[in-house]
C-alpha cells in the first residue's frame, strides 16, 4: 500500500506585497433572487492572508506595512496578481494599491 504525503506550499510576499483572499462571490440578493454565476462581479473585499516585511527606502531604513494578517479590507476593482496555491485562490496587491482598511 502506497502512502502519499501531502505536499503543501506556502507564499510569503516580499517588499510592501500583500497577499489577499477575494471574499466569496454574492450568490443571491437580499431579496432571495438567484444570480448566475457568470453575470456577478468581484467582490472588493477581502481579507489578509500574508504582509511582506515592508519596503526599504533610499537609506536602507525598513518602513513595515500597516496592515497585518486577518485585517479585511477594500480592495480596487482591478489589479493585483492572481495566484493559485493548493487549490485556492489568492491575490498579491502592494499595499499602496488597497484603498483602506474595514474597522471593527
Amino acid at each position: 500500500m502506497f502512502r502519499t504525503r501531502a505536499l503543501f506550499r506556502s507564499l510569503a510576499p516580499l517588499g510592501d506585497r500583500v497577499l489577499v483572499r477575494r471574499a466569496p462571490k454574492e450568490m443571491q440578493t437580499a431579496s432571495g433572487i438567484y444570480l448566475p454565476t457568470d453575470k456577478t462581479k468581484d467582490p472588493n473585499e477581502g481579507t489578509v492572508v500574508a504582509v511582506g516585511p515592508g519596503e526599504r527606502d533610499v537609506t536602507g531604513s525598513l518602513h513595515a506595512t500597516t496592515l497585518k494578517e486577518g485585517d479585511v479590507v477594500l480592495l480596487p476593482e482591478y489589479g493585483g496578481t492572481k495566484v493559485k496555491v493548493d487549490d485556492s485562490e489568492f491575490f498579491l496587491f502592494r499595499e499602496s494599491d488597497i484603498l483602506g482598511k474595514f474597522e471593527g
